[in-house]
């Protein structure tokens, strides 16, 4: 199942990159969160409940026990940086792929923003490691 879940996600994600009008941008503080490895920033554009697949972990989550697991996360895995590989969308939905390095680590980060009353806000987030 968990692997059903990860296709489809990837086939979504493909699906937004096929149309060539962006969407919303990625907010600067989601950025800034995920460079710095602050939760509380990164948490500013989370959505009242937010879909979190970190690891092995996959819940939906209420915005305040979300910052909390994803502050866990950056605790275990201190990040050094976060680079934007990709962004697309279309209306008011838009993705994002990037890579966050952390201290011999790599980790492939996806998030999904859904914009709502002129504010963009953190629907899905997920961090997997990267395989070699």
């Amino acid at each position: 199942m968990r692997r059903f879940k990860h296709i489809a996600l990837v086939f979504i994600f493909m699906c937004f990159a096929s149309v060539s009008v962006v969407g919303q941008k990625v907010p600067e503080n989601v950025l800034m969160g995920l460079k710095t490895g602050n939760a509380q920033e990164l948490s500013k554009n989370f959505s009242d409940n937010i879909e979190l697949v970190i690891l092995e972990n996959d819940n939906v989550y209420s915005k305040a026990h979300a910052r909390q697991v994803v502050a866990d996360f950056f605790k275990d895995y201190p990040p050094q940086d976060f680079t934007l590989i990709h962004q697309g969308g279309k209306d008011e939905a838009s993705y994002a792929i990037g890579n966050l390095h952390v201290e011999n680590e790599k980790f492939r980060v996806y998030f999904l923003i859904k914009t709502n009353n002129g504010q963009s806000l953190v629907h899905q987030l997920r961090i997997e490691r990267q395989t070699k």
